[in-house]
């Protein structure tokens, strides 16, 4: 994220996203927008394409707290949350929903630079998971390629599974491409071909 990051402050009260934006001035430089209206939030946030989107709620319900949620984006950002109450359950709701941060009791001004950047540490910290994990995925399905490739190569060659192995890569490196690269069009090849 950007040294100078750019918050989305979503408050329907315009007091109280007053008290919010001098709380962010006096926290740091950020470039902050207040959106006073739940309609459209998702396209507006979409367009501002904000570091941080910073929501604060008196008392919300389960649907509410999804459709904020999801209209923030959290894959693509840090969310924070400040509602006044909570329901049983709710905090759940926030965070498998995707929100970074979930704070009851309201937000209050001298807090709220901790609590951001704990919101953005925390996201950050996901998205490197969810990056590790797809990478992980990737490369799990890449091997089970290859060894079905080198499956098919023992069998048509009559050779071992190191020889296979070599074999593919040896092509690969003729190629200038990678060895998942062979083992799936080998693959593909061979189901064309059956």
């Amino acid at each position: 994220m950007a040294q100078n990051l750019s918050i989305v402050v979503v408050e329907e009260d315009r007091e109280r996203a007053l008290v919010i934006v001098d709380a962010l001035r006096e926290a740091g430089d950020y470039e902050i927008h207040v959106l006073g209206s739940r309609t459209g939030l998702a396209r507006q946030i979409k367009a501002l394409s904000p570091d941080v989107v910073l929501i604060d709620i008196e008392n919300p319900s389960r649907d509410m707290l999804e459709e904020l949620a999801i209209a923030s984006d959290p894959m693509e950002r840090a969310v924070a949350m400040f509602v006044d109450r909570s329901d049983e359950g709710l905090s759940d709701t926030a965070i498998e929903a995707g929100v970074s941060t979930y704070v009851v009791d309201g937000l209050q001004p001298q807090r709220l630079k901790p609590i951001l950047d704990a919101a953005i540490a925390r996201f950050r910290m996901f998205q490197r998971m969810r990056t590790e994990l797809a990478e992980t995925k990737k490369a799990l399905e890449e091997r089970k390629l290859i060894d079905r490739a080198k499956g098919m190569v023992m069998k048509a060659r009559g050779v071992d599974e190191d020889e296979a192995y070599a074999i593919l890569r040896k092509a690969a490196m003729d190629q200038g491409k990678r060895l998942a690269d062979i083992a799936a069009a080998l693959v593909t090849a061979a189901g064309l071909l059956s």
